[in-house]
C-alpha cells in the first residue's frame, strides 16, 4: 500500500510539473515514464527480489547508486555472503581452506525451515544427538541400577580354595588400566561438553562453566591420541582369546546366567565379553578414534572443511554414545556386578573356585597345562615324604 501511494504521488508530481513550468514561464521538462521517477525505476527502489537472477543487472548495481536510492539495504551483500563463494582472505589456504567463506553454501532440505549446512548440523546436534543420546545414557544407567537393586552382585557359590590362578599378566593389566583411565577422562569431559549446560551451567554460572569446558576440551583433545594408542594395544593383546567359539552360542542362549544366577561354562572370556570386544572396542572404538583424530586434525593433507568436520562430529558423537552404553555394562560387571571381577584385574589373580564357576573351560585348560598360567601351590595337599639318603 505504501509503495502504491508513493508511486501515485510520483506520477502526480510528474503530471503537474509541465503546468507549473508553463505558469512560471520556463520550458517544461520531459515527463518521466509511468511508474518511474527520472532515471530511477520505482521497482528498483521498493522491489527487493529474493534472487538476483530474477532481475538482470541487479547484482551488478554499484554500491554508490544503491546507497543513494536504498539506504540501509544490505540484501545484495548478504546474498553474496550466503552464496558460499570465497572472498578475499589473508590466511593461507593450506591452514584455513575456507577462510574466505563466511557462511556455508545455501542448501535447501525438504520439509525443513533452515537453509544452510551449518544450520542443518546444529539442528541435528541439538534436536537429535543431544536429547536422544542423553536419554539413552540415562536409560542404561537406570537399568543397571535397577538390575543391581533386584539381583545384587553375582557371588561364588562354593567356598574359596585359597589356591590362586593368574588370570591377567602385568602387561595385560597395564594396557587395560591405561585404556580405561583414558576412556573415563574422555567420557566425563565429553559428557560435560555435550550435556553440561543442562545440569552444571545453572549451578556454576557462565564464567566458571566456560573456563571448565575450555579446560576439558583441551584435555579431551590431548587424551584422545592416548586412548587411540592404548586401544590398539588392548585389541592386539586380547584378540586371540576373544575369537568366537561354539560354546559361546550356549552362553548367549542362557544369557550368561545373569537372570537365573547359574554360571554358564565359558573360556577365558565369555560371549558377552567377546561382544564387548568386537562390537564395542573394535567396531565402535575404531569409528570413534578415527573421527576424533580427524576432528583433532592430526593428519596433514586432509580436507578439514566445515562440512567434513560437521559430518565427523556427528559420527563421533553417535559412536561414542553407543560405545559408552556398552562400557557402562562392562564397568558394572567388572566392579559391583560380579564378586571377585575387580580384584582379578587389580591383582591379576583369581581363586580356583571363581575360575571354575565363571570360566570353567578356561580353568580346565589351565589345570591340564594347555594354557600357561602361574598357580599357587595347594596348601591343603600333604607334602610327599622324602627318601633317606642311601635308601
Amino acid at each position: 500500500m505504501i509503495r502504491s501511494l508513493i508511486a501515485a504521488l510520483a506520477i502526480s508530481a510528474a503530471a503537474l510539473a509541465p503546468a507549473a513550468a508553463q505558469q512560471a514561464g520556463t520550458p517544461a521538462a520531459p515527463a518521466p515514464a509511468a511508474g518511474g521517477l527520472g532515471n530511477i525505476q520505482s521497482a528498483n527502489i521498493f522491489d527487493v527480489k529474493p534472487d538476483a537472477n530474477e532481475q538482470p543487472g541487479y547484482a551488478e548495481q554499484t554500491n554508490a547508486e544503491r546507497a543513494k536510492v536504498q539506504p540501509g539495504n544490505n540484501a545484495p551483500m548478504w546474498r553474496q555472503v550466503n552464496s558460499g563463494e570465497p572472498g578475499y582472505s589473508s590466511l593461507p589456504k593450506s591452514e584455513a581452506p575456507e577462510a574466505g567463506v563466511l557462511i556455508q553454501r545455501f542448501v535447501q532440505y525438504p520439509g525443513s525451515d533452515y537453509t544452510t549446512a551449518g544450520e542443518a548440523w546444529r539442528q541435528v546436534r541439538n534436536h537429535w544427538i543431544i536429547p536422544y543420546g542423553g536419554g539413552l545414557l540415562l536409560i542404561v544407567l537406570v537399568a543397571i541400577l535397577l538390575f543391581y537393586a533386584a539381583k545384587g552382585s553375582m557371588k561364588v557359590h562354593d567356598a574359596p580354595t585359597g589356591r590362586r590362578i593368574e588370570r591377567f599378566t602385568y602387561f595385560e593389566r597395564a594396557a587395560h588400566w591405561v585404556n580405561a583411565a583414558a576412556f573415563v577422562i574422555l567420557a566425563l569431559s565429553g559428557i560435560v561438553m555435550a550435556f553440561g549446560k543442562f545440569f552444571l551451567l545453572p549451578i556454576m554460572g557462565s564464567a566458571l562453566f566456560g573456563w571448565t569446558t575450555w579446560v576439558l576440551k583441551t584435555v579431551h583433545n590431548f587424551v584422545g591420541p592416548v586412548f587411540a594408542v592404548s586401544l590398539a594395544v588392548v585389541l592386539i593383546t586380547f584378540a586371540k582369546d576373544n575369537i568366537p567359539r561354539r560354546h559361546d552360542i550356549l552362553w548367549l542362549k542362557k544369557g550368561g546366567g545373569l537372570l537365573t544366577g547359574a554360571h554358564v561354562p565359558s573360556h577365558r572370556f565369555n560371549a558377552g565379553e567377546k561382544l564387548m570386544f568386537w562390537g564395542g572396542m573394535l567396531f565402535l572404538g575404531l569409528i570413534a578414534v578415527l573421527s576424533g583424530l580427524f576432528l583433532d586434525k592430526v593428519a596433514p593433507g586432509l580436507d578439514y572443511s566445515r562440512g567434513n568436520m560437521q559430518i565427523a562430529h556427528m559420527i563421533h558423537a553417535v559412536s561414542v554414545i553407543f560405545m559408552t552404553c556398552m562400557i557402562m555394562g562392562h564397568i558394572y560387571l567388572g566392579t559391583i556386578g560380579m564378586q571377585g571381577a575387580f580384584k582379578a584385574m587389580k591383582t591379576g589373580y583369581v581363586d580356583e573356585t571363581w575360575a571354575r564357576e565363571h570360566h570353567e573351560l578356561w580353568y580346565d585348560d589351565v589345570k591340564a597345562g594347555k594354557i600357561p598360567a602361574q598357580r599357587t601351590p595347594d596348601k591343603t595337599a600333604k607334602p610327599r615324604p622324602t627318601r633317606p639318603a642311601g635308601a
